[in-house]
């Protein structure tokens, strides 16, 4: 195996995990908004919590385009072999996601008529993230693997605990858009928001737990990973992490801080991230392929990966420049258009 044979997948594994937490944190609060809609019924608040998310959320999509043509493009057989598996959420994703981008953008345009579009934004993203939640928790418990083909049903995923995660990372964005709202909007929303996020932290943290639990139970070589005495030392930060980004999240919620839970929150949502990545490591589809199994051809993972180089800090100056330009919070009745 030569260096290159060794390096390069490494490196699209970075790269596509980099994508997947972009893409969980950045799209995260806005579909979390969307969770949250229908705690915030009148029309005004609505109007805010949209404002903003205006300037970001068009943005936020890139990685989810990156991570799903990386996977593609660097390990086409963990492609094949996960797409099938996943089908169903995939698609009912996709289309959660185009119901709740059409609906951001109509909402405004269809008003006094825009209850429907409300409706639909808050469906599709409850949606969306359920969706995705369910691909974690299929790709989490195993995909069958026969020769190098999917060997399951198409309906695989549709397990307890895949379910479970769904349910998971749907109360992890509504926490990611509170916290959201705590940081970027001013009066009845951040206070109502300040009120729902410390419930919202308390259910992710009983499902990170949730998972904790199951996972080693249900899978002898995560049992191995995280409970043989040297790796638990080598681990143990990773929970305790949680734990004090959690505390310090609760404690910025209840001080009326603005950036500080949001910060925190993202932090456990990474914690949370690394823990699943480190019980899976190196294999892409766990267990039975591995990220050298699946890479691609080095020409062509060198090839892609030379756009990647050039467009990847563009993406990210991009995404910086945008939330520094609207740094600002949004008052009731203010939105992007008209300043």
């Amino acid at each position: 195996m030569t260096d290159l044979h060794w390096s390069l997948p490494i490196i699209w594994a970075l790269v596509i995990g980099t994508a997947v937490a972009m893409y969980v944190v950045l799209d995260g609060f806005d579909l979390g908004l969307g969770i949250l809609f229908p705690f915030f019924p009148e029309e005004a608040q609505r109007d805010q919590m949209m404002s903003s998310v205006a300037p970001f959320w068009d943005g936020n999509e890139t990685w989810l385009v990156l991570g799903g043509a990386g996977l593609l493009v660097a390990f086409p057989l963990a492609y094949a072999v996960i797409m099938p598996a996943v089908y169903l959420p995939v698609i009912v994703m996709l289309l959660a996601l185009i119901f709740r981008g059409v609906s951001f953008e109509f909402r405004n345009v269809a008003k006094p008529y825009h209850r429907k579009w409300d409706r639909a934004f808050a469906a599709g993203s409850t949606v969306a993230a359920f969706s995705q939640g369910v691909l974690l928790g299929t790709l989490l418990q195993e995909i069958p693997v026969k020769n190098d083909q999917f060997a399951g049903t198409g309906m695989d995923w549709a397990t307890p605990f895949a379910l479970m995660c769904g349910l998971a990372l749907v109360a992890g964005y509504a926490l990611l858009g509170a916290a959201w709202l705590m940081m970027k909007t001013e009066g009845p929303v951040e206070q109502r928001a300040r009120r729902f996020g410390p419930l919202l932290l308390l259910i992710l943290l009983g499902f990170i737990l949730l998972v904790s639990v199951w996972t080693p139970l249900q899978i002898p070589r995560i049992r191995e990973r995280w409970f043989q005495l040297e790796n638990f030392l080598l681990l143990a930060p990773i929970p305790l992490a949680t734990l004090v980004l959690s505390w310090l999240c609760w404690r910025g919620m209840r001080a009326g801080a603005t950036i500080q839970p949001f910060a925190c929150a993202t932090g456990v949502f990474l914690a949370a991230y690394a823990g699943l990545v480190i019980s899976n490591v190196p294999y892409l589809v766990p267990p039975s392929i591995t990220v050298w199994q699946a890479a691609a051809d080095p020409a062509s993972q060198v090839f892609m990966l030379t756009g990647t180089v050039i467009l990847l800090p563009l993406i990210f100056g991009y995404t910086v420049m945008v939330f520094w330009l609207f740094r600002a919070r949004v008052r009731e009745g203010e939105d992007y258009h008209h300043h």
